[in-house]
């Protein structure tokens, strides 16, 4: 029974998406790249969700809130100003300026070789990265969450690459053959199944806690547990309460502003009216997102008294625990969304800024749309399979990777938006700044993060030890205060390079003021409510700290 759901309910999302996608010329770049500027609110929001949402969150939010508490809900609820920041001040420009990807705005404030550094330190982020992460942690959640190997008889690393391949196979035919349509309309649909399913899991929680009644089991939860429900993050947290000033609201700006495989979707909106209420509507969803990535486990850490050995587990055994047998089918094809949206969200992205960044600069400069897509597509494939091969290989690697990939991310992160931030606000700082910026924004924070602050690490723990410190969880307090934590040096990087930048203005502008040019794609009359929505929305996140600070 478990089997027929989860084959009826993926086949279902599947049908629907090339029903949804079979009248769009998916030829022309703007029809492949850009759902020919159709995207709807709704659509763009279950898009933006699901493309955000998957193992990484859902396994490793979860894992974080089994050991420390809500105060995790960092990642989630402050996403949801970025997106207003987005929706008001951004979103506005891009469509504007109609571009189809971040750098072509760089290309034009800049210069071209600004655009091909960007898209190819994108790029670079999600081939080494993001791609087969993605991949590996929803194969590894999978298979244990589901017991694979024995269902299938095979081996954990038989059932691993099937599952990475299965996952790899299925997305590049939505992402490299159906274009973002296909893409956000997967990406809708099961937004639905997810909202519906992932709530399954904490009220099916709270009904085990509470003997059958859910208001019983959110009393003794927070009456026995008064400590992980706590918002304001130590300085030995994984976020510490100060970093929400500093570069977690950075991180998120860019994430949500400024990152390809997620701003696309509202630069395919119809009109800037549509793109505005699908990221407001996103916004607030996003509120309400801990109740799937956060309280799950807290729950665990109730039910499992604090005993699991890897907090990673309390999701996948959370699930096992407390989900009815009959819906376990359902739960596996949400769970399959989730991941399948990830990673195909990212491999058509990826497929865009080849295709019109690389391809038609470098490659054909006479390229016309079907040629453009026509290469992008054979990147994508070939992009999908490399990925595909290396993500069974993150088995082999250290203990922690998935702790370090926000971490990792910072190599790119903080110069890109650092260039398009100083790019809008001013009209005279040359291209030259943006090529120092970017160049010491990535060797910068690579020796802070990889070469300072393990050996500041090392040192301290070893004088912590010389002193008579044997405490194992002393000595790890000591260890993570040794040096500032990546989201501080993330903003203290990001103001470095913006006063950089406009020094080199200074001494050398530009000849000319930059001014943007304005097309007429789309509409551009912005939604009369997305002021008052916005300040809503942050008037909420703003009240939730307050509800929980202890």
């Amino acid at each position: 029974m478990g089997l027929i759901s989860f084959l009826g309910f993926t086949l279902l999302v599947a049908g629907i998406a090339w029903w949804s996608t079979k009248s769009t010329d998916e030829s022309s770049a703007d029809g492949y790249f850009l759902a020919g500027r159709s995207l709807t609110a709704g659509v763009i929001a279950g898009s933006l969700l699901l493309t955000n949402l998957s193992t990484e969150q859902i396994v490793g939010l979860n894992g974080q809130a089994y050991t420390e508490g809500i105060l995790v809900m960092a990642w989630e609820t402050l996403a949801a100003m970025a997106m207003v920041v987005t929706a008001i001040f951004l979103l506005p420009r891009y469509l504007k300026g109609g571009i189809t990807t971040v750098p072509q705005f760089l290309e034009r404030r800049y210069d071209t070789f600004t655009k091909s550094l960007t898209s190819a330190l994108f790029l670079s982020g999600y081939v080494v990265v993001l791609l087969p992460i993605v991949l590996y942690s929803g194969a590894v959640a999978f298979s244990a969450m589901f017991n694979l190997p024995e269902l299938m008889g095979v081996s954990k690393t038989t059932s691993l690459w099937i599952c990475v391949w299965g996952i790899g196979i299925i997305g590049s035919i939505y992402a490299v053959f159906g274009g973002l349509k296909a893409v956000a309309v997967s990406d809708t649909i099961n937004a639905i199944g997810l909202l519906i399913g992932g709530l399954m899991i904490p009220i099916f929680g709270l009904m085990y806690i509470g003997d059958g009644s859910i208001s019983e089991g959110v009393s003794i939860l927070v009456r026995t547990n008064p400590e992980k429900f706590n918002s304001i993050g130590g300085e030995t947290a994984s976020v510490p309460f100060a970093t929400i000033f500093t570069g977690m609201m950075l991180v998120q700006l860019f994430y949500w502003g400024t990152n390809q495989a997620i701003i696309q979707r509202a630069l395919g909106a119809k009109n800037l009216e549509e793109g505005q209420k699908g990221l407001l509507l996103a916004s607030f969803l996003k509120i309400l997102g801990p109740l799937i990535v956060v309280l799950p486990g807290v729950i665990a850490w109730h039910i499992f008294e604090g005993q699991l050995e890897v907090a990673d587990e309390a999701y996948p055994k959370l699930v096992a625990k407390v989900l009815p047998a009959s819906l376990v089918g359902f739960f596996a094809a949400v769970l399959f969304g989730a991941i399948l949206s990830s990673f195909n969200s990212a491999l058509n992205s990826s497929v865009t800024l080849f295709g019109v960044d690389i391809y038609k600069e470098y490659f054909n400069k006479e390229a016309d749309g079907k040629q453009i897509v026509k290469a992008g597509k054979i990147f994508g494939i070939g992009l999908a399979i490399l990925a595909m091969f290396i993500a069974p290989k993150i088995a082999d690697a250290p203990d922690g990777l998935f702790g370090y990939l926000q971490e990792i991310n910072g190599c790119y992160s903080i110069p890109i938006f650092t260039i398009i931030v100083v790019g809008y606000l001013t009209k005279y700082v040359p291209a030259l700044a943006a090529k120092v910026a970017m160049g010491l924004g990535v060797v910068l924070y690579s020796i802070s993060q990889f070469l300072l602050k393990p050996r500041m690490a090392e040192a301290a723990v070893a004088k912590a030890k010389a002193a008579g410190i044997t405490d194992v969880a002393q000595l790890a307090d000591i260890e993570k205060l040794a040096y500032p934590h990546f989201l501080h040096v993330m903003a203290i990087l990001f103001i470095l390079n913006v006063l950089i930048m406009l020094v080199i203005g200074l001494i050398k502008p530009r000849k000319e003021a930059y001014e943007q040019v304005y097309t007429e794609q789309v509409d551009i009359t912005p939604w009369k409510l997305v002021n008052q929505v916005g300040m809503l929305i942050t008037l909420i996140v703003i009240a939730i700290y307050i509800f929980f600070a202890n």
